[in-house]
C-alpha cells in the first residue's frame, strides 16, 4: 500500500471538497453520460450498490433517487462531510480502496468512476481483489478510467495547491488486471474526452456466481 500517495490524495480532495461538490451537482454533458451508464447498471443489480470513491455523493444521490440501496465510500473526510450534508438519507463510510470496511460478499455492485486512477498500476490488482472480496457472487463492478499510459501529477486544482497523481490505463491492460483479480469482463464503452480530458472507458465486470 502506497501510504504516501494515499495521504496526498486525501489532502488534495479535502482542500477542494467544497468547490468539487458545488460543481458535481450541476448538470453537465459528462454527468449525463455517467447517468446513462448507471441506469444500465441498475437494471442488472440486486442488493446494495457501493459508490466507491463517492466524493460528495452526486452519483450515490442519482442511484438512490432511482430506488437503489446505496452506500458511499471515500478516502477524503472533506468529501464525506459534503456528501453527508447533501445526502442525509444515504450512509457514507470513510475508508481506502485497499481495505474496505465490510464483510466478504456484502455488496451487489460496486461503482468506481475514476477512483482507480489514483491507484499506482503496480497495486491495481490488489485493489481489484479487495473489490472482488466484498462483492456477492454474481456481483457487478462498473469501472471508469482514463485511457493512456502516463501517470500525471496535478499540482494545482482550481487555483488550490495539491499534489494528486492520476494513472491512465490502456484498455487491454485493465482487462488483464480484472482477469487476474478474478473478474469476468462483460462489456465496455469508450468515449472521447471532453474539456481537455483524456479519452475514457467504462468497463463492466462480474464476480463469477461460482466464486470460491
Amino acid at each position: 500500500m502506497d501510504k504516501r500517495n494515499l495521504r496526498a490524495v486525501r489532502a488534495g480532495y479535502d482542500k477542494i471538497s467544497e468547490e468539487y461538490a458545488r460543481r458535481s451537482f450541476q448538470a453537465t454533458p459528462d454527468e449525463r453520460v455517467d447517468h446513462l451508464i448507471l441506469d444500465l447498471l441498475l437494471t442488472h443489480v440486486e442488493g446494495v450498490v457501493c459508490d466507491l470513491g463517492c466524493g460528495p455523493g452526486h452519483n450515490a444521490r442519482y442511484m438512490r433517487d432511482r430506488g437503489a440501496q446505496v452506500v458511499g465510500v471515500d478516502l477524503s473526510a472533506g468529501m464525506l462531510e459534503q456528501a453527508r450534508r447533501r445526502n442525509p438519507d444515504i450512509d457514507f463510510l470513510e475508508a481506502n480502496m485497499y481495505r474496505l470496511p465490510v464483510e466478504a460478499g456484502t455488496w451487489g455492485a460496486v461503482v468506481a468512476l475514476y477512483s482507480i486512477i489514483h491507484i499506482p498500476r503496480a497495486e491495481v490488482v490488489r485493489v481489484l481483489r479487495e473489490i472482488w472480496r466484498v462483492l456477492q457472487p454474481g456481483g457487478l463492478l462498473l469501472l471508469a478510467f482514463y485511457i493512456g499510459e502516463a501517470t500525471i501529477c496535478t499540482k494545482r486544482w482550481w487555483d488550490v495547491p495539491v499534489s494528486v497523481k492520476y494513472t491512465h490505463f490502456r484498455a487491454v491492460e485493465m482487462e488483464k488486471y480484472l482477469t487476474l483479480a478474478g473478474f469476468h469482463v462483460e462489456g465496455n464503452l469508450a468515449l472521447a474526452g471532453t474539456q481537455g480530458q483524456a479519452d475514457c472507458r467504462y468497463v463492466f465486470a462480474r464476480k463469477p456466481w461460482t466464486a470460491a
